[in-house]
């Protein structure tokens, strides 16, 4: 749980810092500042959704389904909002797909806890 936390804090402060950036220093290029923009809110979402992860992790959820969806969440923040960042800044795909692999792993991540919560048996929850 703790590592979540610190990955959802780390991952919530960049996106602010970033998106900070990105809205005042790439303000000429509306596409480019779109784009990058679109990382920086994805990256809060799942920074948000990782902190709900800990939260049920805490609360004595499936330890280690949970701490993957953790880690789908933050290979997907690298992968997507990375490359839409590395894309803003310098106008050039590092990989090519990343973002599309970063969008999926996302998703899985998104699916994985959907699937949790089904299966998931404790009283209460």
């Amino acid at each position: 749980m703790k590592i979540l936390l610190f990955l959802a804090g780390l991952n919530a402060a960049i996106s602010i810092g970033l998106g900070a950036y990105g809205w005042h220093s790439l303000g000429d290029t509306e596409a480019v500042r779109d784009i990058f923009m679109m990382g920086s809110q994805y990256q809060m979402w799942h920074a948000l959704g990782m902190v709900g992860v800990a939260i049920l992790l805490n609360a004595g959820g499936p330890r280690r389904t949970l701490l993957t969806v953790g880690g789908l969440f933050q290979l997907g923040i690298i992968l997507f909002s990375g490359t839409l960042y590395a894309f803003g800044l310098l106008d050039v795909l590092l990989v090519a797909g990343a973002a599309p692999v970063g969008g999926a792993v996302l998703i899985l991540g998104w699916l994985t806890l959907a699937w949790t919560g089904l299966r998931w048996k404790k009283a209460g929850i």
